[in-house]
This record gives structure tokens, sequence and C-alpha cells, in this order.
């Protein structure tokens, strides 16, 4: 039986989904305000790897995973400048085009990675009615109030106010850690923010009779319900959402829905560190897939390296563990290239791999396992393609392609980047590959060198 990390209990659970084999499964999504980096991406490996363990084991999955394209704020106390204008600052363009380039350059993403589609792909900007309505509701059943910029939620109006993260042990005092302007109450949280007087936004609608834009908090509670209905399997993010937004989540949902817990498994991923600090748009250590492609690495090669580390532990990225990484990948695909579909097989290996990605998504343990079955020759082709379902690493990929015929023209193309490559001209070796894309090629770098897609 699968078995999760509930972080609302603090305990392993045997899964259990509410109804028969159907799941209803959210991942918080991006805010598309810059590119996503290297700490982002490994919460949606781990999302993705929930989603093909909860299908390997047969489950009919409802994955639903946010765009958050307007109302997350600086300052997760409600205050500083929304993502989505500073980012249209930053570059001169406007807020929805910030928003439709960064979403883009995020499916790419997910596409290098193999992580599969979700099910649904809400925007924030496209729910904006169905946030109304939910703040119109919390309205309603007395759980909030109103200051001269926004409407607030009452935290003092639920009991159990701060369950996921244990809030209540932290003794916090007003005013210690945010700042509370008119807030009865520091945990208390925006449910709608009114725009300032005189100020002219990109993204605002007319509600509650001013114009202003929705909490972040409220989109993912809206849109999650929207799709998955009042009561859902699992809620999964990054550990640092466990403080602010998942806890808020939680109490204006469980503010509105009959039956709690309004998610049964809340599942966290750990950070990504560079050094001593976690990775941050913020900082110096700020690496994007594209940084590493650039590098001449695979974004599969990333995927592997996360793959190795249990996702409720700390992982330290440095450039010398992506190219152990890269290396192990390589000496894996060369391995599983000489099986065959007629090799002997020991089906206690599947049992084993089985037990080590339902123990809590060991995809450690699950990787070991494969090495070793490898090594003693205990796995044919069928069995490694069987669980890569699970790992996504394209590790019969070579076999599907086939060999790729290049015309001359996108070949100079191709040689005029390796020579920019080496010199480290990455403004060129970009330029080229956009060229090489509009001839209907792609190209991926590796440490072997450059390798063309066929269109």
């Amino acid at each position: 039986m699968l078995k999760l990390y509930n972080t609302l209990t603090k305990t392993k659970e045997d899964f259990r989904p509410i109804s028969g084999k159907q799941v209803g499964y959210y991942n918080c999504g991006p805010t598309v305000y810059h590119y996503v980096h290297l700490g982002n991406l490994r919460n949606f490996v781990f999302a993705d790897i929930v989603h093909r363990i909860l299908k390997y084991n047969e489950y009919d999955v409802n994955f639903v995973m946010n765009i958050t394209d307007v109302g997350h704020l600086t300052d997760d106390a409600d205050a500083g400048e929304d993502k989505m204008e500073k980012g249209s600052k930053r570059e001169g363009k406007t807020a929805w085009e910030i928003a439709e380039h960064y979403t883009k350059a995020f499916l790419s993403d997910l596409k290098d990675l193999n992580i599969l589609p979700p099910n649904e792909l809400p925007k924030a900007t496209d729910h904006i009615s169905e946030q109304i309505s939910q703040v119109e509701e919390l309205i309603h059943r007395g759980l909030t109030y109103e200051t001269s910029d926004g409407i607030y939620f009452d935290t003092a109006k639920i009991a159990d106010y701060g369950k996921l993260a244990m809030l209540e042990k932290q003794d916090l005092k007003a005013g210690a850690r945010v700042e509370m302007g008119e807030k009865k109450h520091p945990n208390d949280f925006a449910l709608w923010k009114f725009s300032k007087p005189g100020e002219q936004r990109q993204m605002e609608w007319e509600a509650f009779g001013r114009m202003g834009f929705p909490g972040w908090h409220i989109e993912c509670s809206a849109m999650s319900m929207k799709y998955l209905g009042q009561h859902f399997d699992i809620h999964s993010g990054g550990i640092d959402h466990i403080p602010v937004h998942h806890t808020n989540e939680i109490a204006q949902a469980e503010g509105i829905v009959s039956e709690k817990p309004w998610v049964s498994y809340w599942l966290h991923n750990e950070f990504l560190n560079v050094g001593a600090d976690k990775m941050a748009k913020s900082g110096e250590n700020f690496i994007t897939l594209q940084t590493i492609k650039d590098r001449g690495f695979s974004p599969l090669a990333y995927r592997y390296f996360l793959l190795q580390a249990h996702y409720r532990k700390q992982l330290s990225f440095s450039w010398e563990a992506l190219e152990a990484a890269e290396q192990g990948l390589k000496r894996l695909r060369a391995q599983v290239d000489a099986l065959d579909t007629t090799d002997p097989v020991d089906f206690h290996v599947v049992h084993e791999f089985e037990s080590a990605i339902n123990d809590d998504l060991n995809t450690p343990e699950a990787l070991a396992i494969v090495w070793t079955a490898l090594k003693e020759k205990k796995m044919n082709r069928d069995m490694i393609v069987r669980f890569d379902k699970v790992l996504g690493l394209n590790l019969n990929l070579h076999e599907q392609e086939g060999p790729t015929e290049i015309p001359l023209e996108v070949q100079q193309l191709i040689d005029l980047r390796a020579t920019a490559r080496s010199q480290k001209n990455w403004e060129e070796s970009d330029r080229l590959r956009d060229e090489i894309q509009k001839l209907g090629f792609s190209v991926e770098d590796g440490t072997d060198g450059q390798r063309v897609v066929r269109p």
C-alpha cells in the first residue's frame, strides 16, 4: 500500500482516497513574474513523482496545478508590490505580457524535465469571479473584516488556525514578525486588496464597491475547489508554503466547507540549497534550467540528481554534483540500451522497486534497486521501461527516436553554435539555437555535445 508523510498529522500514513480509485490532487504552481529557478523546479519534479506513482498504482488522477499571474505580493505579510507589476517595471512590458512570457518559459521547463502535464492548468486571472464568490461567502459567514486597504480574514474566528505549521506553539505577538497596519491580529491575511487611491493598476477588478485584486491565498482555494470539489485528497507544495500560504488556504477553505479536513494529505518537499542558503530569485544563487543547458548539461541530468535524494531531505546543488548525475544517467542509459525484452528477470525486483516508491516516494532506494538489478542481470528492457513510468528519465528514448537526418543548412548552424559555445559566447549560442528552431529542429546540450531532435 502507498504510504505518504502527511504534514498535517506529522506522520506517515496509508493512502486511502476519498472515492475508490479516484484521486484529486492539487499542487501550487509558479508565480509567473520571472523564470523559475532550480529550487522551484525541485517542487515540480516532486509533484510529478507523486503524480506518476499514483498512476503507477492505477489510480485515476485529476491533477490540477495553477498559474499565479496576479495578487502575489513581495511580502508574505500582505505588503509590498505585486510581483507581476514588479516584473512589468523591470522589463518595460505589460503585466499581461510578463505573465504570458514566463508561463511559456515554465511550460518549456516542464517539457524539458519530462514532467507529465496536469489535467488542468488554471490561471488566477481567469478565475476572478470564483475568488470574489469565495470572499463573499466568507463575509457572509462573519469571518472577515474590512480595512482601508482590503478585506481581511479574521484568524481569531478559527479555533485551530495554524494547525499545519503548529503556529500555536510559536507565541506570535502583534507586530513581532509582520507590519500590523489595521490588522486585528498578526496572522490575519488579505482576501482582497483595494487599489490605492490614485493608483492605476494593470490588473484590477471591481468588487466590494471598489477596484482591487485578489489575495494570493484565495486564488488557490478558489481554483482547487472549482476543479476538485470541496474535499479532495492531496495538496502539495514547497516546505516554505507551510507557515503562510498553505496555513491560510486551510483557514479560508475550512471556513466554507462542511467536511473537514478540507484536504486529506498535505505533502511538502524540502529546499534546494546552494552552499548554506536556499536558492532564491532575490539571491545571487539564482540558477535556471536554461543556465544548466547553456553549461552543456541535459535537463534530465538535473531530474536524475533530484531523484537521488528523498524529497523530504534538504539537497545541496553544485556543478560537481550535477556533473556526477549527468555521468550516472549516461551510464544508466548505456546499461538499458544493452538490455533486451527476452533477458531473464527476477520478479522480486519488481516487488522491491514498488515497495520503495510506495514508502513515501523513496526514489533514492528505487534507483539503488534498479542499479543492483542491472549489475546482477535480473531485469530486461520491459521491466526498466515499466519502472521508468515512475522515474521519468526517458530510459527508452534512444530506441524510440532513431537517427535524425539533418539538412545541410541546419548542420551549418549547429557547427557555428558549437564554436560559439566553445568561446562561451552564450548570447550567440542562444541566437543560433533560435535559428535552428525556426527551421523546425531543436537542439539539446549534453556533456558529449549537441544532439539534434527531429521535428
